[in-house]
């Protein structure tokens, strides 16, 4: 019987190694800025076209290679970092398993030029799918300069699992930043298409941060520095203030390696617990310095998840040094205690609080409301409590015609659908208000009369409601007018935020936003939809940025999707805002014009009908 296992061709190795370090162009950035910065470089610029699926290169002007080791470079597990098992667990650099060349060279066309400091002639080798083609001597600077064009044209498959060019541009800038935060006192430039998005100076790592993050956080940088036997912290958290929706602005750094950590995270929020609210996510980037025997940095390809010797300690580490920076920059919450002084004399304040009137106030109902379990639910026992559903009889509706379906042919699908639509259109007729006079309470819930009973609506639920809808048809060949500026409005946003708006720009002109780029992370408001109050714009396209990146958590939105219900949000009434009874009745009327009226596009509802046959049995009628 013939032998059945051969070796891989190493072509072949190379494309599936490259799977797991190469998984996208900005894979590839990485590796290749970490090479730089390993080459002792002072200068980095990093060009790209096509979001990397043309071109990425990188130019330093590090210490060079000679003639064999330019070769010896794209061979597998060629590295100059390890000697023995022992340098394993000592590791100081960013690259040392000898991976990025030799898979880059697989999936890719690169060239190289590159000459050793002190040299008088380079080196030149051009590979295609890990076959050199050509190498020879070359007049070049010292340093490198190493370009890989056409990423995975020999893999096909794998080039169409890339994503749109500003998808995978914005990958590449969150890779950028990454090692140009790690290294402030080297220069980083970024260009993509011919046009530069940074400029870093070699500077502090604070001014490095602005430069990145941007000017608003000039003032609300708060410093973080700890220094023991056991480890060193340093960086910056932002104060309680710069909170935002979104995690995106929170980096950890061990030994100057970016790394992902749910759980020093953690510690890291447990610091600022009570001081922010909790759907929000502080801004931080610190460092940690500890001796590389203490971790395993070789537990995932990316090299971005580590293992601790000791995690606990890091964590307990981590949480005191932001508590401590907090309190010593007195941003901790403090009391107010300028109250008004009349309340002074109140009786609960002022006479003390016996016990005979604490066990009188514990038999009362509205303590027993707030200690007792599930009291939200407790109404009546014998009450099936219909009225907290939402759409009962559609439900119903469902459920029947369901069932009838299983047994009837065919033919009668077409009028069991229109029956269908009879009974959700007259359930949504049942819940619509029957009187036109309607009462706004805490100036976030609207109350109505209806022909069962009476329901409440969330003023900005069903807002964003009738919002999502409008957007959603605009998105369908109905686009929103746009209000022109008479005197247009310029907009400065960070570079992650420039490229994630380009990419958003098509559907916000259908949405009513006029925007157009202006260069340099700058666009200009041409116009707005017309509810967008004058001197508004820029802060509702920012809010509706930063809700767009809270969307994006959740992969399962389409970006469109995430860019509808965004909008929806951040231009809908907010709770606390004032109705009159014009805006008011607009608002009902065009709820329940709506396609679906009960719930937000999240999922949460709109309203809440109370029946008049349930009212009577709360009250022992």
């Amino acid at each position: 019987m013939a032998d059945i296992i051969n070796l891989l061709p190493e072509n072949i190795a190379n494309q599936i190694a490259a799977g797991e370090v190469i998984q996208r162009p900005a894979s590839a950035v990485k590796e290749l800025l970490e090479n730089a910065v390993d080459a002792g470089a002072t200068e980095i610029k990093l060009f790209v076209n096509d979001a990397g699926k043309a071109l990425i290169q990188v130019i330093d002007n590090g210490k060079g290679m000679s003639e064999t080791d330019a070769r010896m470079s794209f061979e597998r597990h060629a590295t100059s970092k390890i000697k023995n098992i022992d340098d394993l667990f000592h590791i100081k650099t960013m690259g040392f398993r000898g991976e990025a060349l030799a898979s880059i060279a697989g999936v890719s066309q690169v060239e190289l030029k590159t000459k050793k400091q002190g040299e008088t002639i380079g080196t030149f080798i051009e590979i295609e799918n890990s076959v050199v083609l050509s190498q020879e001597p070359v007049a070049t600077n010292e340093g490198t300069n190493i370009s890989m064009k056409n990423l995975f044209f020999n893999v096909p498959a794998r080039r169409n699992f890339l994503k749109s060019n500003a998808s995978e541009l914005k990958h590449i800038v969150d890779e950028f930043i990454r090692v140009a935060i790690a290294f402030p006192n080297i220069f980083f430039s970024l260009t993509s298409n011919g046009q530069e998005v940074f400029h870093l100076e070699k500077s502090s790592l604070k001014q490095r941060l602005i430069q990145i993050l941007g000017n608003n956080y000039n003032a609300n940088l708060v410093s973080v520095k700890e220094e023991t036997d056991y480890l060193n912290i340093y960086g910056f958290v932002g104060k309680p203030d710069t909170a935002r929706k979104t995690r995106g602005d929170q980096y950890f750094f061990v030994n100057n390696r970016f790394i992902k950590s749910a759980y020093l995270n953690h510690a890291v929020m447990n610091a600022f617990s009570d001081m922010i609210a909790k759907d929000s996510f502080p801004m931080y980037t610190l460092f940690i310095d500890l001796d590389p025997s203490r971790l395993d940095i070789n537990v995932h390809p990316t090299k971005q998840e580590i293992k601790f010797e000791d995690e606990k300690i890091i964590y307990a580490f981590v949480q005191s040094a932001v508590k401590h920076a907090l309190a010593q920059y007195s941003v901790m919450p403090a009391l107010d205690f300028e109250l008004d002084a009349s309340i002074q004399h109140n009786e609960a304040v002022s006479q003390p609080f016996t016990a005979d009137k604490q066990n009188a106030a514990a038999g009362t109902s509205l303590y027993k409301t707030f200690t007792q379990k599930n009291q939200a639910h407790f109404i009546n026992n014998k009450s099936d409590l219909e009225h907290w559903n939402v759409f009962p009889e559609i439900k119903n509706a469902v459920k029947e015609k369901a069932e009838n379906n299983l047994l009837q042919n065919e033919n009668k699908n077409a009028n069991t659908l229109s029956s269908f639509a009879k009974e959700i259109h007259q359930a949504k007729t049942n819940k619509k208000p029957s009187s036109e006079e309607f009462i706004q309470i805490h100036k976030t819930f609207i109350i109505a009369e209806n022909e069962n009973g009476f329901i409440i609506i969330h003023q900005q639920n069903a807002h964003e409601r009738i919002l999502y809808e409008r957007f959603a048809n605009a998105m369908k060949g109905k686009p929103i007018a746009v209000q022109r500026s008479l005197f247009p409005v310029t907009i400065e946003v960070t570079p992650a935020d420039a490229v994630l708006l380009n990419e958003l720009i098509d559907d916000l002109n259908l949405l009513g936003y006029h925007v157009e780029p202006f260069g340099n992370n700058t666009f200009v408001i041409q116009g707005s939809p017309g509810d967008v109050p004058d001197g508004n714009e820029k802060a509702s396209l920012e809010k509706m940025l930063e809700q767009f990146k809270h969307f994006s958590m959740d992969i399962n939105f389409s970006k469109r999707e995430k860019l509808l219900r965004s909008m929806a949000w951040q231009q809908s009434v907010k709770a606390g805002i004032f109705l009159n009874e014009k805006e008011i009745k607009s608002l009902v009327e065009d709820l329940f014009a709506c396609e679906i009226s009960n719930t937000t596009p999240n999922g949460k509802p709109v309203f809440l009908e109370f029946k008049k046959d349930e009212l009577d049995k709360m009250f022992g009628r």
